[in-house]
């Protein structure tokens, strides 16, 4: 484990999905087609998993069979198989790290290191390592290169792109145990949202914009929890100034976006007020999940009576029904018994405008 960065004190609640995939009985796993195939599978998964999750297990095996039967191409299965490899692999290096908290950095692979973003992204890699976040970057040159050098390897993490181009690792990341190699970029960015607790960008090419509208998009529309989005340029820089000046002008002006989703995401040239963006957002919350309908919002700290009617009477719109309540942990959240100290902000969400949501956990902060 990292000398700088060091788990936390609460563990890290790991479902980018903010419990939105809700877990099947075992009458839902499907079928073969095959009765007794199924029985040996279910009894395999069983003697396999110990019991624990054999469902699922069976549910993969079973789909694993399905498709090796059904109307797949070579290609297809091979596709299949890959995917669930890399998957399979990545989780298996971060798993020894899942209660450290993680910033991915993205931007240009052309940026020089003389230049003012390669600097900019070397000191703010080196601020979060101090604020207790590990870093992960594509482990490509340019500002991939920045993030690791500034983090340093034993604080970093590297997922490399198996490419024609740039198939090699940068020199900060080369050789080390944290690095995983991708040939598909769908099973590479899925690591990039599910193991982050917060994504910055520098300016980049095609690349880093589809990161950066691939985490926006997520967010927006609630298939992934919310977690800060930070927009850099070095200081004086304009990049990102611009791109946000489209996104006014077009997005927002023709009704494209609401204005609530410009809550998502923070533009600056300023090193330390990303630093600032990131950290805050985890002075008082922790995570959220969904049980049922009801959203539930785990805190380091209960809210005053006060703060309660701040929310009461600011965030309204965003309940189905009912209102705000604290409480401790609920009966569905047996199977996380690591975080039953926190308390919790308990209501009916209406799972739309996360961009509000995304406000409110600002509120929750203070």
């Amino acid at each position: 484990m990292s000398p700088h960065v060091k788990p936390s004190k609460v563990p890290q609640e790991r479902d980018f999905t903010g419990g939105m995939i809700q877990s099947k009985a075992c009458a839902f796993i499907g079928s073969t087609g095959e009765k007794a195939l199924d029985d040996r599978i279910m009894a395999l998964a069983d003697e396999i998993s110990g019991d624990k999750e054999s469902c699922l297990l069976s549910e993969m095996l079973i789909s694993a069979v399905r498709i090796s039967r059904g109307a797949v191409t070579e290609g297809d299965f091979k596709t299949m198989n890959r995917a669930l490899k890399e998957m399979r692999m990545a989780n298996e290096v971060f798993f020894p790290y899942r209660n450290c908290r993680k910033v991915s950095v993205f931007g240009s692979a052309r940026t020089d290191p003389e230049e003012p973003e390669y600097l900019a992204a070397v000191e703010f890699c080196m601020k979060m390592r101090d604020s207790g976040f590990m870093t992960i970057t594509g482990a490509g040159p340019g500002i991939m290169a920045a993030g690791n050098e500034g983090a340093g390897s034993e604080d970093s993490f590297g997922l490399n792109i198996n490419l024609p181009f740039e198939a090699a690792a940068n020199a900060f990341i080369a050789g080390d145990e944290k690095l995983v190699n991708f040939d598909f970029f769908f099973t590479r960015k899925l690591s990039f949202v599910k193991e982050s607790d917060a994504v910055v960008a520098f300016p980049g090419g095609f690349g880093t914009m589809d990161e950066i509208f691939e985490t926006l998009t997520l967010i927006q529309t609630g298939k992934a929890r919310i977690y800060p989005l930070v927009l850099i340029d070095a200081k004086g820089g304009t990049y990102w100034k611009f791109w946000q000046q489209f996104i006014e002008e077009h997005l927002c002006r023709l009704n494209l976006i609401s204005d609530s989703d410009f809550s998502l995401y923070k533009v600056t040239d300023d090193v330390d007020e990303a630093v600032a963006e990131v950290t805050r957002f985890y002075s008082n919350f922790h995570s959220y999940r969904y049980v049922g309908d009801k959203l539930v919002i785990r805190m380091q700290r209960e809210l005053t009576e006060g703060e309660m009617k701040m929310l009461r009477k600011g965030f309204s719109d965003i309940l189905k029904s009912g209102e705000f309540k604290q409480s401790g942990p609920l009966e569905a959240e047996e199977d996380e018994p690591q975080l039953d100290s926190l308390p919790r902000l308990v209501f009916r969400h209406r799972r739309r405008n996360f961009g509000r949501l995304r406000e409110l956990i600002d509120a929750i902060n203070g």
